[in-house]
């Protein structure tokens, strides 16, 4: 709303200092120190509220040292990492942009799930909180809008820079086409739709989801749409269960995500600069800048919550707010085309779903073939089995986060690994 309002003031009354809200930099930049303010002082107000409210955790006994000191600690959390995205976003960034409006959807969507899911366990009183059907229906309702729009949007494409004779691929469809300047020269440029992702550690680095049914005959390209959106929805879906059961531990999910967001942002920023797209020799992503703003609040959220979520913490984000990291994080991947990065810069997320996967399977396994379910691990997710083991708290959350920048720095290196 701030980009208009100067936008406005500059252009009649030419105001000095107005033209600064021209440049992404800057408005990045305040919206991140906006995100932390807000999470920071309003953080405290909510807690206050929430905790004279006595809108606290219910803790399960499973034998862990320390579940009982985490026993009435106010939940919910989620609503100040909502709050610390939505409104410097809001303020800040152009919102007709489509990607600035999808990721507004999204945490507002997957947010009041979990916020359902949260008010149910501590206003109803019914530990299980929101059936689990209810929740994977959500999520398969984002990843319904959010690969449609990915899909089918004309905004959303991708550039080519053509020398000659346009050489485009079978899949690929003009929307534009412009003439400008790269180093004195006069280069056709054009705006291409087609449903195209990164391949990491690949030289020719790019891959059509059309070729996944090229099988078909050469009409496959009018389904490609059918297997796009189904691959969308599964990994919104696995990645916001991956945060929501990370989750499990003071500050583990949120430092997680902040570390992943700043990951996501380095991938918007060189996708969406034309120099540094050319110079890394990855595809360029026009009107993707903008969303480097909403990247920004994110990780300002999720550092400024951490200030009352650290170990000891003195809220807990709840399924109002890790439904929503996780729902975030895997439609970002999607919008700067490093889907198939998502097992390396998510491998924390990963390794804790699968950790359930592998406990529950074994167990119904052990229990069918010798009358009594057996356990791989002392307890899962992850996370718990080192608690089992002896492991402090803190000390599990830290070294998690050590794994997840090894795994950001590592999927950063991608750009140039091939």
């Amino acid at each position: 709303m701030l980009y208009y309002l100067f936008t406005y003031l500059k252009a009649h009354f030419d105001l000095p200092g107005a033209g600064v809200f021209q440049y992404i930099t800057f408005r990045a930049t305040m919206a991140i120190l906006l995100s932390l303010i807000i999470s920071l002082f309003a953080g405290k107000r909510i807690l206050l509220f929430l905790q004279r409210k006595q809108i606290g955790e219910t803790v399960r006994q499973l034998g862990l040292s320390g579940e009982n000191q985490k026993a009435g600690t106010p939940t919910m959390g989620g609503l100040i990492i909502l709050a610390s995205i939505i409104i410097p976003t809001l303020l800040f960034a152009r919102l007709e942009n489509v990607y600035i409006i999808l990721m507004l959807i999204c945490t507002l969507w997957l947010g009041f799930i979990g916020f359902l899911d949260d008010y149910i366990k501590v206003f109803k009183k019914n530990k299980e909180g929101l059936a689990g059907k209810f929740k994977i229906l959500g999520q398969v309702g984002l990843g319904l809008i959010v690969g449609c729009t990915l899909y089918f949007n004309d905004h959303v494409v991708i550039m080519r820079e053509i020398i000659g004779k346009p050489r485009l691929a079978q899949y690929e469809k003009v929307v534009a086409d412009t003439t400008a300047m790269k180093e004195g020269k006069r280069q056709r440029f054009v705006e291409v739709k087609t449903p195209i992702t990164t391949i990491p550690f690949v030289k020719s680095h790019e891959f059509n989801y059309a070729r996944l049914i090229s099988w078909i005959g050469k009409n496959a390209e009018q389904y490609t749409y059918i297997v796009y959106i189904l691959i969308v929805v599964f990994i919104i879906t696995a990645v916001s269960n991956g945060a929501n059961i990370t989750d499990g531990l003071d500050g583990l999910a949120t430092g997680v995500s902040a570390i992943i967001g700043a990951c996501l942002g380095i991938f918007a920023y060189v996708s969406g600069n034309i120099n540094f797209a050319s110079y890394l020799n990855i595809m360029y992503i026009p009107n993707l800048g903008e969303l480097s703003i909403f990247i920004g609040t994110f990780v300002g959220a999720c550092v400024g919550f951490l200030w009352y979520n650290a170990y000891p913490a003195q809220i807990f984000m709840g399924d109002t707010g890790s439904l929503a990291l996780g729902g975030i994080i895997a439609s970002l991947a999607f919008i700067v085309r490093k889907e198939l990065l998502i097992p390396i810069f998510c491998g924390i997320f990963l390794v804790e779903n699968i950790s359930v996967l592998i406990q529950v399977m074994y167990f119904k396994y052990t229990k069918r073939k010798y009358g009594e379910g057996r356990r791989i691990f002392k307890m899962a997710p992850l996370h718990h089995h080192y608690q089992k083991l002896g492991y402090h708290e803190s000390k599990i959350v830290v070294r998690f986060w050590i794994v997840a920048v090894f795994c950001a720095v590592f999927s950063i290196a991608t750009l140039k690994l091939r």
